[in-house]
């Protein structure tokens, strides 16, 4: 059946679509050959870019090359554009470090936050266990940026993989000014 309006025609179980101007039907054989070719050249193509731009940034990783564009809780940005020190969120972290050095859980550290009505980064008014844990493991509250912590390992899903080996991790020492020493970040750490 064929409706000449739409032309669309039934074609088994799908659809098969007319083009007009050039004169084809979908599920015409010639026309799947010239499909499969484009996709397969645009697939080859993007698949291309995403090695080039890869290979660039691990580069760019090896010469020292600055992708560390964060602003994390306790930084913030100066008109520069360099990463300072923003004091009372840096006393929050200093005293979630504090705390924990001292022996204090992950649940205590969120009870003594909610106590002293200190929001949360996202402004909640309790601290999960997660947020304080992310903060006690990062290395950035040293003034350190590891580059290369994730990785896209299928570009068609964009989904980042987090790196445990698969490919060099690259340390920036002194990027910033820390906002806890090295020697408690390790206690912590432990």
């Amino acid at each position: 059946m064929t409706c000449s309006r739409h032309h669309w025609s039934c074609a088994g179980a799908g659809v098969d679509v007319f083009f007009e101007k050039e004169n084809i039907w979908l599920y015409d054989r010639q026309m799947q050959i010239l499909l499969t070719a484009y996709m397969s050249y645009d697939q080859a193509e993007s698949e291309s870019m995403s090695r080039n731009i890869k290979w660039g940034i691990r580069k760019g990783f090896q010469n020292g090359t600055d992708y560390t564009d964060f602003i994390c809780f306790g930084y913030r940005r100066s008109s520069d554009g360099n990463l300072v020190i923003n004091e009372p969120e840096a006393n929050v972290v200093r005293k979630i470090f504090e705390l924990r050095a001292s022996g204090r859980s992950l649940n205590e550290i969120s009870n003594w936050l909610y106590s002293e009505h200190i929001p949360s980064p996202t402004g909640k008014e309790r601290w999960s266990r997660e947020t304080i844990s992310k903060i006690l493991k990062n290395e950035k509250y040293t003034g350190d940026v590891i580059l290369q912590k994730t990785f896209v390992s299928d570009i068609f899903s964009d989904k980042q993989s987090r790196n445990v080996g698969q490919l060099n991790r690259y340390i920036v020492h002194e990027h910033h000014p820390a906002i806890v020493s090295r020697e408690v970040f390790e206690a912590v750490n432990k």
